[in-house]
């Protein structure tokens, strides 16, 4: 039997990071608990003061497959790289030169959201399908990953799903995980 994972980042500003990352992954910020409207109702109504209502926050996978995420406020900021990151797939089923400019359009959409873009590594077939590091508004280290069409090396199946980028809808597809290089 597996178990159930949730993925909490250390940040010092809880709401604007969930936020990005609700983007990012088409993820929703978790409902108040039942009878609240909204989460600075529920708090106030448990006797968190105002100044402390920014000290959490959690998202929430809209179809229920994917892990919770928290976010929660600490007083010292990022101090050396990540030894664990998210991998965004956001060119799945496309290769070559297409994929590769999905990816730059998926980061330049990101990077209009406060992302900054690190380093872009190029297509090493068989094996590295190229990805480019960016890190979120607060410095945490992500890649814009792909899947191979047949899906080697990976844990999750290719999909054939092109990816959407608006500021309406997120411009990736989540939840399929492999190692990026970084």
């Amino acid at each position: 039997m597996s178990s159930e994972i949730q993925v909490t980042f250390d940040c010092g500003d809880p709401a604007a990071l969930a936020a990005f990352w609700a983007h990012v992954l088409g993820y929703r910020i978790q409902d108040p608990p039942a009878g609240h409207p909204s989460w600075d109702e529920f708090l106030e109504a448990v006797g968190v003061p105002a100044e402390r209502r920014n000290d959490a926050s959690a998202l929430v996978d809209p179809d229920g497959s994917g892990p919770r995420i928290f976010f929660q406020r600490v007083p010292e900021g990022k101090s050396a790289k990540n030894r664990v990151h998210l991998d965004v797939r956001s060119a799945p089923g496309l290769t070559g030169a297409d994929r590769m400019a999905a990816l730059e359009e998926t980061a330049e959409h990101l990077i209009s959201r406060g992302a900054t873009r690190l380093e872009r590594h190029e297509p090493a077939p068989p094996t590295a399908g190229g990805h480019i590091v960016m890190a979120d508004p607060e410095g945490n280290e992500f890649c814009l990953d792909w899947i191979p069409p047949d899906g080697r090396g990976t844990t999750g199946a290719a999909s054939s799903q092109k990816p959407h980028l608006s500021p309406e809808t997120p411009g990736v597809v989540r939840n399929r995980c492999c190692a990026s290089g970084i």
